[in-house]
C-alpha cells in the first residue's frame, strides 16, 4: 500500500510547478487517498448479485468522484469570483480565450480530488471487479462448467463459489484487476500529458516574462494575506465600536485594546468599493504599467475592465 500511495503522489506532483498549488493539490490528494482507503475498508461491500454489481461498482467509483468534484468547485475562489462577475458586470468584457481559460482553471483545480479517487479505485481494482465480473463470458474460460452462468460469476468478488470454481474465480479476478489497473495507469498518463500541454500553452500565450509572472504570483499571495489580516482587524475594531455604542462599554482583552488604540476605524467601505475589488480579474496594463489585481486597479483609479488598445490580457490564476 505504501508503494501504491507513493506512485500516486509522483503522479500528482506533475500537476503544477507552483509550490503553493502543489502543496494545496498534495493536501487534497492526501485527503482523497485517506478517504478512499477508509471507504474501501469500511463501506465498500459488493452485493455479489446479478444486475446489482454493475450499478454498485460504478457508483463506488463515480459518485464519490462527482461529490469531490462539486466540493472542489465550491471551495474554489475562482467559482465565486465568476459568480460575482456575472452578477455585477457580466462576462461581456472577457475574450473567448479568457473565458475558456477561466473555466479550465476551475475545472482543472476541481479535478484533482476526483481524478485521484478514480485512479486509486482503479489501481485497487475491487470496484471494477465487482462491476464487471458477471459480464465475463464463460466461453472465454477454459473448461468452465456449462451449467453455471452469470449468477455464479457475480458471486466471484465475494469468494462465495463452489470449490470446483475456485481456479476460475482466481482467473477472472486476475483478468479484471489487470484491466482495472491498466485503465488506472492510462488515466495517469493522459492527465499527465494534458497537464504538460496546458502548462506549455499557458507559458507560450502569456504576455509576461517568467520573472514578472513570478512577481505577480507573489503580489497576489501577499495582497490576499494582508487583505484578510487587515479585514479581520478592521471588522473586530468596528464591532467593538458598535458594541460599545450599544452597551456603553466593551470588554476587550489587552491585545484588542492595543488594536483599537493603534488603528482608529472611522467607518465602513461603501458597496461600490467592494464591488470594484470583487470578481474575476483579467491582467491589464494601463499605459504600459501593469495592474496586478482589482484592488490594484481600484487604488490607481483606473475605470472599466475592457481591453484597451495597448493592453494585454491574461487569466488571473490565483494560487
Amino acid at each position: 500500500m505504501a508503494a501504491l500511495i507513493a506512485e500516486n503522489f509522483r503522479f500528482l506532483s506533475l500537476f503544477f510547478k507552483s509550490k503553493d498549488v502543489m502543496i494545496f493539490n498534495g493536501l487534497v490528494a492526501l485527503g482523497t487517498v485517506g478517504s478512499e482507503e477508509l471507504f474501501s475498508v469500511v463501506a465498500f461491500n459488493c452485493p455479489c448479485s446479478p444486475a446489482r454489481n454493475y450499478i454498485y461498482g460504478l457508483a463506488a467509483i463515480g459518485v464519490p468522484a462527482l461529490a469531490l468534484f462539486l466540493i472542489s468547485v465550491i471551495w474554489n475562489n475562482h467559482t465565486w469570483n465568476l459568480v460575482a462577475e456575472c452578477h455585477k458586470r457580466g462576462i461581456k468584457n472577457f475574450s473567448a480565450a479568457a473565458t475558456f481559460l477561466l473555466f479550465g482553471s476551475i475545472i482543472g483545480r476541481a479535478a484533482v480530488a476526483p481524478v485521484t479517487w478514480s485512479v486509486i479505485s482503479l489501481l485497487r481494482g475491487e470496484a471494477y471487479i465487482c462491476a464487471l465480473s458477471e459480464f465475463v463470458k464463460p466461453s472465454s474460460l477454459d473448461k468452465f462448467p456449462a451449467d453455471y452462468g452469470a449468477d455464479v460469476l457475480a458471486r466471484f468478488p465475494c469468494k462465495d463459489v463452489p470449490a470446483n470454481l475456485t481456479k476460475f474465480r482466481d482467473e477472472v479476478t486476475r483478468r479484471l484487476r489487470y484491466e482495472s489497473q491498466l485503465f488506472g495507469w492510462l488515466l495517469i498518463g493522459i492527465v499527465a500529458v494534458l497537464v504538460f500541454l496546458t502548462k506549455c500553452l499557458k507559458h507560450c500565450c502569456s504576455p509576461l516574462s517568467y520573472r514578472q509572472e513570478a512577481y505577480w504570483a507573489q503580489y497576489r499571495s501577499n495582497e490576499d494575506k494582508l487583505f484578510r489580516r487587515t479585514a479581520e482587524v478592521h471588522s473586530r475594531i468596528l464591532a467593538a465600536k458598535n458594541v460599545k455604542h450599544f452597551f456603553g462599554f466593551v470588554a476587550l482583552d489587552k491585545e484588542e485594546k492595543e488594536l483599537v488604540q493603534e488603528f482608529p476605524v472611522e467607518g465602513v467601505q461603501p458597496s461600490p468599493q467592494w464591488n470594484a475589488i470583487t470578481g474575476v480579474y483579467i491582467y491589464r496594463e494601463n499605459k504600459g504599467f501593469p495592474l496586478y489585481s482589482r484592488l490594484h486597479k481600484w487604488a490607481k483609479g483606473v475605470e472599466g475592465n475592457g481591453p484597451s488598445p495597448e493592453g494585454h490580457e491574461m487569466l488571473f490564476l490565483a494560487s
